[in-house]
């Protein structure tokens, strides 16, 4: 039997940026998964603040060139990889002097989330699904972590929805205490429209918050971790979602084998 193929779709990783609940989870995740048999590989976005010769990044040239039209303006894609020998994974990191050349995530120096995080967040979506297509390695699991990555499965269930390296992934998002205040750019869901995803997907996005982006994506998706501490309300949301849903308190944090487990438990969902 061959090993279960999963992709990680990280809003943040460890060592690339400092550790934090999010970074530091997703390393560990990528690490445990590994050790339980699976095949792993990871895309994150490539924020200017990532030191490329430290971390030994190098553009895949193959890989790279393809613009992608957001909001009516050609953005190039650029790919980037590092490995990390311990899990024999690769790391693919999508970058864009237009949106990721800032030397910061998703916040300015002021706190104040990024006006184009909407945008930045579409081409990184884009950027990696279009990248999969061309690496023709077939996932059996996508699992997205944090909000930056969690407008992949709606690509997935829309615009990609019929294609046969898509068609039978199961859909994970890791949800953390760390969304966006106030509200992403209002053009928000008119940008997705124009990229493919129908109308009825997008109907919360008329209001771009963090709960709504959320509500959105849920429908899109096959299970969902809850990491606690995580907002009430949020919790709930995704648990009248009717979704598969796996949480996970400090108490629990070494008990990865709860993770196979539930992916065992997502496959086999009618």
């Amino acid at each position: 039997m061959s090993q279960p193929k999963i992709l990680f779709v990280c809003q943040e990783m460890t060592p690339y940026l400092p550790d934090s609940a999010i970074a530091t989870g997703s390393r560990e995740l990528l690490h445990a998964v590994y050790e339980r048999g699976f095949e792993v590989r990871t895309f994150m976005p490539k924020y200017n603040c990532i030191n490329e010769r430290r971390n030994q990044l190098h553009e895949v040239i193959r890989l790279s060139g393809m613009n992608l039209i957001i909001g009516n303006n050609d953005h190039q894609l650029v790919i980037k990889v590092a490995s990390i020998p311990s899990v024999r994974a690769q790391v693919y990191f999508i970058d864009n002097d237009d949106y990721f050349s800032r030397k910061a995530t998703t916040i300015d120096p002021q706190g104040e989330p990024f006006a184009d995080n909407d945008e930045r967040a579409i081409f990184f979506a884009r950027g990696v699904v279009e990248t999969v297509k061309k690496l023709r390695w077939q996932p059996d699991f996508i699992h997205c972590v944090g909000w930056f990555s969690a407008i992949v499965p709606i690509y997935l269930r829309s615009v990609f929805a019929d294609d046969p390296m898509f068609r039978d992934v199961k859909v994970l998002l890791s949800l953390y205490d760390n969304g966006f205040s106030g509200a992403l750019n209002s053009g928000f869901r008119a940008k997705m429209e124009a990229e493919g995803v129908a109308s009825e997907r997008l109907e919360t996005l008329d209001d771009p918050t963090y709960a709504n982006l959320i509500a959105c994506v849920l429908r899109s998706v096959d299970g969902v971790v809850l990491e606690e501490p995580i907002d009430p309300q949020l919790a709930q949301l995704v648990k009248d979602s009717g979704r598969m849903i796996m949480e996970r308190s400090g108490v629990e944090r070494e008990d990865w084998d709860k993770y196979k487990i539930f992916y065992e438990q997502v496959q086999n969902m009618d």
